[in-house]
């Protein structure tokens, strides 16, 4: 949902554990004296001060001797359900790493090739979609999926299919609908591989291609392709298409601005592929220390694949799924999504963060200064 908009500027010692809940504390007077967990949570409640509209805010961080975590502000504002860092909310369009993290490996299996067009790998009836859209699949490949450079046009960055989801919040869509809603509500946005547009559409294609690629249902796929159990995902999952593991609490309320709920909003609009994951920013960053410290991919070469940034895109830093953007003057590699959310891993710090606000407008949000505390953690 507007995931057009999604696209904005983004070992052994001591370790620290720290699950703050949103009850309230003193920021310390000298943030040389504080610990990484005092330098955290004040600048969250620096930044839920200065930000009025942001409901509550999540982070977790983790490097080698470091792992802190801290939380302020609500849930779910009506009835003041403090966010916890433990918390689960819709990742949004952050699932987009794991999708593309999913079909590397099966690259690596053998089972897909970046270079293949994708007519090779979708079923006659979306092929057909697409070639009565306009698109000529022949010549589409898998790693233009991937980076954004089908130029295939996106349903989710329609104001009709905003409009459609907002007036109608419970409506159920399927995949197949929503490349439909791509075919009918926009033209192809340029040849294949010569332009970069963000798009969910492409990443729904790349559920589909995984569901054939694997034989197995979507979640499935993914979960098994990653190896969420063995990397300590416990608290991920995708909504809706796989249980939703047990004892953990209610899922947060993610807003934009005040008077519209995604509790309410069916997880249909965002689930096959473009987004549809559930976590903790705990889980997040567990999950971008897995990928760059070698614990997801069998060939080092395949992230170096990953973060391989497309010449269209490069004004973006848009890679295989993931983007390089630069935070507190390191480069950084990570993925934001629609309801303030963002994960980044960044190596020269050998740092991951995971934040979110549970906010999506743009306007109500900079977590700017609470990446510069982050950063400066280390």
């Amino acid at each position: 949902m507007l995931s057009s908009n999604e696209l904005r500027g983004w070992g052994l010692g001591l370790i620290v554990v720290v699950l703050a809940s949103c009850s309230t504390s003193e920021s310390p007077s000298s943030s040389s004296r504080a610990t990484p967990v005092q330098r955290l949570e004040g600048a969250i409640e620096a930044d839920l001060k200065a930000h009025p509209k942001i409901p509550g805010e999540a982070v977790s961080v983790r490097a080698p001797g470091l792992v802190v975590a801290a939380a302020r502000g609500d849930a779910d504002v009506a009835d003041r359900r403090p966010l916890r860092v433990d918390t689960p909310f819709r990742i949004a369009s952050v699932t987009k790493t794991f999708v593309a993290a999913a079909v590397l490996r099966q690259v690596e299996d053998g089972k897909v090739s970046l270079d293949a067009p994708i007519s090779k790998s979708l079923s006659p009836e979306t092929l057909a979609q697409l070639t009565g859209g306009g698109y000529a699949t022949e010549e589409i490949t898998v790693r233009q999926l991937l980076d954004h450079t089908s130029g295939i046009f996106d349903f989710a960055a329609s104001d009709a299919y905003d409009t459609l989801n907002t007036d109608d919040p419970g409506r159920v869509w399927t995949a197949r609908e929503q490349v439909d809603f791509a075919m009918t509500h926009g033209r192809p946005l340029a040849a294949p591989g010569t332009k970069y547009h963000y798009g969910d559409t492409n990443y729904v294609l790349l559920g589909e291609l995984l569901e054939r690629s694997a034989g197995k249902p979507l979640a499935t796929a993914v979960r098994e392709s990653i190896g969420f159990d063995r990397i300590g995902l416990s608290r991920t999952w995708w909504e809706r298409l796989e249980p939703a593991p047990i004892g953990l609490q209610d899922r947060a309320h993610q807003y934009y601005g005040t008077s519209f709920d995604n509790i309410s909003l069916d997880p249909s609009s965002d689930l096959f592929g473009g987004g549809g994951l559930i976590s903790t920013v705990g889980d997040l960053t567990l999950f971008y220390r897995a990928l760059f410290d070698g614990q997801i991919f069998s060939d080092e070469n395949t992230l170096k694949t990953m973060l391989t940034v497309a010449e269209p895109g490069r004004a973006d830093g848009g890679a295989l799924g993931i983007f390089g953007t630069t935070i507190a003057g390191e480069k950084c590699w990570g993925h934001p999504g629609y309801w303030g959310t963002e994960a980044y891993y960044c190596p020269k710090s050998q740092l991951a963060f995971a934040l979110t606000t549970n906010q999506a407008n743009e306007a109500d949000i900079d977590t700017t200064n609470v990446e510069q505390t982050i950063l400066g953690l280390r």
